[in-house]
């Protein structure tokens, strides 16, 4: 995977498996085309379909990982997600809402049970892929527990 491939499928897996918990919201029709790159990001073999696999890339958390600490810190998910917006929960909060042990930072495991989590919550017929619409659907929508 190249680096730019790699920082988009970690800015997305921060931002969808992290996402907020709170009121479902509806991704605004700006982000279908931001839908659809990440989708390409992510679909690394380009069958038109995300596995499991592609989906929760094993790079992922030593790329967000900047400090190589074995967690990852509100500060580190922030750098990705870039100034915070309003009405969006904040790294914090994305990383209370996955954060099993309540220390604050997340760990390999915690950040891959959120996505596979993400993942199961994201296919919808069930058939261990995403599509573009399933994945454009939940596109940006907090999953809420």
């Amino acid at each position: 995977m190249t680096v730019s491939r790699t920082v988009s499928a970690v800015s997305l897996t921060v931002g969808l498996l992290l996402a907020g918990a709170g009121v479902a919201q509806v991704a605004h029709p700006a982000a279908s085309h931001d839908a659809k790159s990440r989708f390409a990001a992510f679909d690394t073999n380009r069958d038109g379909k995300v596995s499991e696999d592609e989906y929760g890339n094993e790079k992922t958390f030593d790329a967000i990982d900047t400090n190589h600490d074995n967690s990852i810190s509100a500060a580190e998910v922030q750098a990705i997600l870039g100034p915070q917006q309003d009405g969006q929960p904040s790294a914090a909060d994305r990383i209370r809402n996955a954060d099993r042990n309540g220390d604050g930072v997340l760990s390999d495991e915690e950040l891959r049970r959120g996505g596979e989590t993400r993942f199961q919550w994201l296919d919808t017929n069930k058939d261990g892929n995403l599509d573009e619409a399933e994945f454009r659907a939940g596109f940006g929508v907090p999953l809420i527990h």
